[in-house]
């Protein structure tokens, strides 16, 4: 807690000021991480404090609040890319990043406990910038690093608010990655990312990282001609959580022509153990497209599961329990064309007799995009969900 409030001033994020009479200064409280030592015992390791951002008044405390981060996808693509190129990727964390967002509310909260100024405690903390807990402190957050980097030379991409990229007359070229207080950056040039890595640094408490190797649960193992990656430490996660790590693996995640209905009257099971298994699984198709079709189908009935789609869900956690050094590879190719292929299943829902859609895009044999999902229409022939399964597919790179 001391480190908390040492990083804090450090920071300059507040200042005493005596309470003012027609706003309410925001509550706060503090939160602890937790982990077991050796002898089984949760132990509490880091505190922050935070803001009560749910006492905020809409209009008064904030108004929008946003902050935008690299899609998946995006982050899949600079890997397919870097792979093509020969680069290698580079990760930076921010240490208390939303500490240096700049507030333009006048927001007010309360002295933490504890921690009152002696001779002062019936005065509040005005805020100067941002603080862990308020609505637009992602906002803030983001206002700030995407100014700096658009001083600083940068050009956001358009269509991907998260990429920012410097090019310099030689040609020289940087790209950035922003996942909230996450940087991924990579470069063709060794001199542009050293003169990168200093100026963050100075204006920025920094983390450098060094190599990508871990980021988001994804594992990334960057060879000198290739890059895999994977989530097998993931995987063993969801398996010793749910205490299904002794379970028998199987060759596939989904049985030919399965049925599954909304309204089953099977046994009912628990619908929170349902919905926790099934959040897991739909994290792990970023990295595994065999799996998207099967983690769809179960997402249908999370509200009211019965046994028939607890064994369907089994049967996917099987499956990965005999792939879980499966993962993606990413290699130097002489090709670089962008190929697509769209596929369907007509009138497979057997409650609203929509369809499954489905595409795949590699840039040559290297799968980087894929989707499986049910049609928001109802289409009438087999004709027809083809013509709309490629328009999806299309639609996706407009």
């Amino acid at each position: 807690m001391d480190e908390e409030i040492t990083s804090i001033k450090k920071n300059d994020i507040w200042r005493l000021v005596p309470r003012p009479n027609e706003k309410k200064p925001i509550g706060v409280k503090w939160i602890y991480k937790e982990k077991k030592n050796v002898k089984g015992e949760v132990e509490r390791y880091k505190a922050r404090l935070v803001a009560t951002g749910y006492n905020q008044k809409y209009g008064i405390d904030y108004e929008e609040f946003f902050s935008p981060v690299a899609g998946l996808e995006t982050i899949r693509l600079i890997i397919v890319t870097v792979a093509q190129h020969r680069w290698r990727i580079y990760q930076m964390h921010i240490k208390s990043a939303f500490l240096n967002g700049f507030l333009k509310e006048e927001i007010y909260i309360e002295q933490p406990m504890s921690y009152e100024v002696k001779g002062h405690k019936d005065k509040v903390l005005k805020l100067n910038k941002a603080l862990y807990g308020l609505k637009q402190a992602l906002k803030a957050w983001y206002s700030h690093i995407d100014g700096y980097f658009l001083k600083n030379g940068f050009v956001k991409c358009p269509h991907e608010y998260a990429i920012y990229v410097k090019i310099k007359e030689s040609g020289v070229t940087l790209v950035v990655c922003l996942y909230v207080n996450d940087l991924i950056f990579t470069r063709n040039n060794p001199k542009m990312f050293g003169d990168f890595k200093q100026t963050m640094i100075k204006e920025f408490e920094m983390m450098d990282i060094g190599l990508m190797s871990y980021c988001l649960r994804i594992e990334i193992k960057q060879g000198e001609d290739e890059i895999f990656v994977n989530q097998e430490k993931f995987i063993r996660e969801i398996l010793k959580k749910f205490k299904i790590e002794d379970c028998e693996k199987i060759n596939t995640s989904v049985k030919c022509w399965v049925k599954m209905l909304k309204n089953d009257k099977g046994e009912k099971i628990n619908s929170t153990t349902f919905k926790s298994l099934v959040g897991s699984l739909r994290y792990l198709t970023c990295i595994h497209p065999d799996i998207l079709y099967g983690v769809g189908l179960v997402s249908r009935f999370m509200e009211t599961p019965t046994m028939t789609h607890f064994k369907a869900l089994k049967q996917i956690l099987r499956y990965i329990k005999g792939t879980i050094d499966f993962g993606l590879f990413y290699g130097y190719s002489s090709s670089f064309d962008l190929v697509g292929n769209s596929d369907n299943d007509w009138a497979r829902d057997m409650d609203d007799w929509k369809s499954i859609i489905g595409f795949v895009f590699y840039i040559r044999d290297t799968t980087f995009i894929w989707s499986s999902k049910k049609q928001f229409i109802v289409t009438l022939s087999t004709c027809e969900v083809e013509y709309v399964a490629t328009t999806t597919c299309v639609h996706h790179f407009r």
